[in-house]
């Protein structure tokens, strides 16, 4: 792999300035590192409350996901939403002259709302820092630093980023793949069965039709499938989501640098047989705008290429992140251009280009790998599938998840010689299950000033619920008011009184039980 950007200048990590002679040190109550959208929600919400905030961006753009073409929300049951993400939802519906709420919504749209509300909350908002160096004393967090030499001091700390980067060098426990179904005793975990985005035909996987000594096709891995309920390290697919245009505007899907046409020749034959499925999850974000995400059996996840992002270092991931542009760029334009598919589906790919007027720095391409999955936190409670079926239920809630358990595949392999995925999940929830406090602290012993918003404590297959974007926002904003409670109150953020951040949320418009109209004052 290389680093060398496939699109012109799109990275995961926009160079930082050098290191200065005399690095800077900045103090607030509460730092809170990744600019996601939980990581924003955090910030404001603790900004809010009294306490000065520093709000940490990995690059140029805050709002992760949902500002980075993640355009149409998964949003599960509508009534469990509350609190700031409803009011998020709600402006974007001022923003269109609907109305409230509003869940699709373009990139530019959904970063200007965030925007606004961490200036109109006085949170400090510093950009291109990147984790290099966590100081702990004592069971607590006392400095971090970033690759341009900074350091930041507070009483709490938000971990925000989706990697769990901030977590994992204050030494808090963590996990990451797949659990096997014995470790927690859920039939979904581990190894599984994919009957969605899967082949329904059969293709020869080989390099020379025919003959196995050739060699396996590109994206084809030589792993074995396992059994199903076995454990591994293995996280979901990632991809970009992009947004598309049949705007007459539209820019033509570019040839990215280092194109390879030999990465796509599984799906040339998949096509072929008779199969061409890529805009089966193209769905409308407003007018002529479109957010393209993954479907079929071949599509944007470029399925087994991210093992190593979870843990992997800022040059590393560079190198991940620029790889995925080059699979996904590299496909569209495949579709669009390469005289071996039929004129169809050329010209149907063509029919769509990327929108003109979103991502003008990052050659209109996303600046944000869509990662659905990394580190988990290991802590006092797992959120688990039993949580989901109504067989368990927290006695801390701070937000509620309701989308359905949705995994994308992990890995494409040959089972008897037949090109499968493995890995994805789509299974609704009994009931919305109710995301404990205990899940986004660390146990007491490890650290006392930490709080995680994002890589939250959850086995692989209830994380599958918990990572959509509205639920991030809600536990980020319950995170920033636990912050700014023990900053406040000079406590461990084990020892925030529950009760009194419960209805510090429900004041806020949170939902914390299901049905609503039990949740009490």
């Amino acid at each position: 792999m290389t680093s060398t950007p496939a699109l012109p200048g799109l990275h995961h990590c926009p160079p930082t300035p050098p290191v200065a002679v005399t690095p800077q040190v900045h103090e607030a109550d509460v730092v809170v590192y990744g600019a996601t959208s939980g990581g924003v929600t955090a910030a404001v919400r603790a900004a809010r409350a009294g306490v000065t905030v520093v709000l940490l961006v990995h690059g140029d753009h805050i709002g992760g996901m949902s500002a980075s073409g993640l355009g149409t929300t998964d949003v599960g049951r509508a009534e469990t939403v509350g609190g700031l993400a409803r009011r998020f939802y709600d402006r974007v519906a001022a923003a269109y002259h609907a109305p409230p709420p509003h869940w699709d919504v373009e990139a530019r749209v959904a970063e200007e709302i965030f925007d606004s509300w961490l200036a109109a909350a006085g949170v400090r908002v510093h950009r291109r820092q990147r984790l290099t160096s966590v100081r702990c004393e004592t069971g607590r967090i006392v400095e971090l630093g970033t690759d341009d030499g900074t350091r930041y001091r507070a009483a709490v700390y938000v971990d925000a980023s989706y990697e769990g980067d901030l977590m994992a060098g204050a030494g808090v426990s963590y996990t990451v793949g797949r659990e096997a179904a014995s470790t927690y005793g859920e039939p979904l975990a581990g190894v599984q069965h994919s009957v969605n985005h899967q082949f329904d035909r059969p293709v020869d996987p080989y390099v020379v039709p025919g003959q196995p000594a050739s060699g396996l096709l590109p994206g084809i891995a030589p792993d074995p499938y396992g059994a199903v309920g076995d454990g591994d390290r293995r996280v979901q697919a990632y991809n970009f989501r992009l947004h598309v245009t049949t705007s007459p505007r539209r820019i033509p899907f570019p040839r990215p640098d280092g194109y390879d046409p030999g990465r796509y020749e599984l799906l040339r034959r998949y096509i072929d047989a008779g199969v061409f499925e890529l805009y089966g999850r193209t769905t409308r974000v407003r007018g002529d705008v479109f957010d393209m995400n993954n479907h079929g059996a071949f599509s944007s996840d470029h399925i087994g290429a991210n093992y190593e992002w979870p843990e992997a270092d800022h040059a590393r991931r560079e190198e991940i992140f620029q790889d995925h542009v080059r699979y996904q760029a590299g496909l569209l334009h495949f579709l669009a251009n390469d005289p071996r598919l039929p004129a169809a589906v050329r010209d149907a790919t063509r029919e769509y280009g990327l929108a003109p007027a979103e991502f003008s720095d990052t050659a209109h391409w996303p600046h944000q790998l869509y990662i659905r999955e990394a580190r988990r936190m290991v802590s006092d409670y797992v959120i688990t599938q039993h949580d989901g079926s109504g067989r368990t239920r927290a006695d801390d809630p701070i937000a509620l998840a309701s989308y359905v358990m949705d995994s994308h595949n992990a890995k494409r392999v040959l089972l008897d010689g037949v090109v499968r995925n493995e890995g994805n999940v789509q299974h609704p929830l009994t009931v919305p299950l109710g995301i404990p406090y205990r899940s986004v602290v660390p146990r007491a012993a490890e650290c006392a000033n930490l709080l995680v918003a994002s890589a939250i404590s959850a086995s692989h297959v209830a994380f599958a619920s918990v990572r959509m974007e509205p639920v991030l926002m809600m536990v980020g904003e319950a995170v920033g008011a636990a912050a700014a409670q023990a900053a406040a109150d000079k406590v461990g953020v084990q020892d925030v009184e529950y009760e009194s951040l419960r209805k510090d949320l429900l004041r806020a418009g949170a939902i914390l039980t299901w049905p609503p109209s039990v949740q009490g004052g």
